[in-house]
């Protein structure tokens, strides 16, 4: 799900980001939402790192092509983003949200 060379999001209406959450979700069995930024706490320069947690808040142990995979993906369907701040896709809501924002309270 790439963007188009138009640059109109592969995603531009719910039903795709909601179709696209149920990919992740069969791929990543048990995830509900996955944190992606470039910040790599292993990298000392901007890094794709995506951390993928279950409903109850674990994080979940993946190897590293899945979770790249996933970040890379969530990142092409919305290629608008400012991907300098880290974002979480919920997936059962299929919504993206800056995660800065979110663990400051000024979020959902």
């Amino acid at each position: 799900m790439l963007a188009m060379p138009s640059g109109i999001p592969a995603c531009p209406d719910a039903g795709r980001q909601r179709r696209f959450a149920a990919q992740l979700a069969d791929m990543i069995p048990g995830a509900a939402t996955i944190r992606v930024s470039l910040t790599d706490p292993k990298q000392t320069w901007p890094h794709l790192h995506a951390v993928v947690k279950d409903e109850t808040g674990k994080i979940m142990e993946l190897g590293r092509t899945t979770a790249r995979v996933a970040g890379r993906w969530i990142q092409r369907v919305w290629p608008e983003v400012d991907w300098t701040r880290p974002h979480t896709f919920d997936l059962a809501d299929a919504t993206l949200t800056r995660s800065d924002l979110v663990t400051a309270g000024r979020g959902r």
